[in-house]
């Protein structure tokens, strides 16, 4: 059986830190409140002119870097992005040609903060049909771009980053056992538009819009979505939540976060957590906190990761990989 084998991390974050206090000193909030709501500490904020293909080259030459291969090697991209360059053409296609990538292809996929689990999902599947052996999948985010600064409930929970995985082609017996991506589970709910959306786009208002979100439907709906994606991982592959070495969650809340190990009996030790320091980076947060967890060790070889997430749309979804 063909599996994805990850064989390569890599992530990008802005140089300019915005701590809470700063935010304190213009809005109708305090580091306190912030800290206890969310957990959230500071974000990184991308410098005038620094677009999402900038933090998403970066970030892909460090996931070929540890992989050991050029951009030659790549057959596919897959961006997933709430926050392209432009409307067209895709912010994969930017990375694409600056990273030297003259063959195969490249596009956006676009779930929000699901968008890495979904993008994982598609490169799993090009890569299990043959159509491709070597994908680049990343996830990026230049979410200060849209945010209401004025908003106090919106504007303090998100940062911008950019994190990127390389898949390979490899083979296994097609148990849990196998390295690689085991399953992929996508869910959708175009009920719960109005919980959390952009107010602008070409086709409605012509404008970009900013970030509009109920916080508490959001966190309402969050831990239960979730929990279903993943016990449909566990179960499809046959194990338990005592089996997962690492939960790497999207960075949301780290209420939510601690909802969700709570919901699966899981140690917080097993849990990687990134949200006190990048804030949400929406597609981007799984793949920095990966990052993160495999560049420090604690992610290891033969390991069960977790990986899930919830976005506006309502989208929510989980992949199960062994490292």
């Amino acid at each position: 059986m063909i599996r994805s084998l990850v064989v390569g991390c890599g992530a990008y974050l802005p140089s300019q830190v915005v701590p809470n206090a700063e935010l304190a000193e213009r809005l109708d909030t305090s580091d306190d409140w912030i800290r206890q709501r969310t957990g959230i500490c500071e974000r990184r904020i991308a410098a005038p002119g620094e677009m999402t293909s900038d933090l998403a080259v970066e970030a892909s030459k460090a996931a070929l870097a540890q992989a050991g291969l050029s951009s030659d090697a790549v057959d596919l991209i897959v961006c997933a992005t709430s926050t392209p360059d432009e409307t067209f053409p895709s912010t994969a296609t930017r990375v694409q040609t600056r990273l030297g990538m003259t063959r195969g292809a490249a596009f956006d996929v676009q779930a929000v903060c699901s968008g890495f689990v979904y993008a994982i999902a598609v490169a799993d599947n090009f890569i299990r049909c043959g159509q491709a052996r070597t994908v680049l999948v990343i996830g990026a985010e230049t979410f200060s771009r849209i945010l209401d600064w004025s908003d106090r409930g919106t504007c303090v929970l998100f940062g911008d980053g950019a994190g990127a995985v390389v898949l390979t082609a490899g083979e296994g017996a097609g148990g849990a056992s196998d390295r690689g991506v085991l399953s992929t589970h996508l869910y959708s709910d175009g009920a719960h538009h109005d919980a959390l959306y952009v107010d602008g786009g070409p086709s409605s208002t012509q404008t970009v819009g900013h970030l509009r979100m109920q916080g508490r439907e959001v966190f309402r709906h969050a831990v239960t979505r979730m929990g279903q994606a993943v016990d449909t991982a566990l179960a499809a592959n046959g194990v338990t939540a005592a089996d997962v070495d690492w939960l790497v969650p999207h960075q949301a809340n780290v209420r939510i976060i601690q909802g969700m190990a709570t919901r699966m009996s899981l140690p917080l030790e097993k849990v990687v957590v990134t949200v006190d320091r990048h804030a949400n980076t929406s597609a981007a947060s799984i793949p920095l906190a990966l990052s993160e967890a495999v560049g420090d060790g604690r992610i290891k070889q033969g390991h069960l990761v977790l990986l899930e997430a919830m976005g506006g749309g309502f989208t929510w979804g989980s992949a199960l990989v062994r490292w």
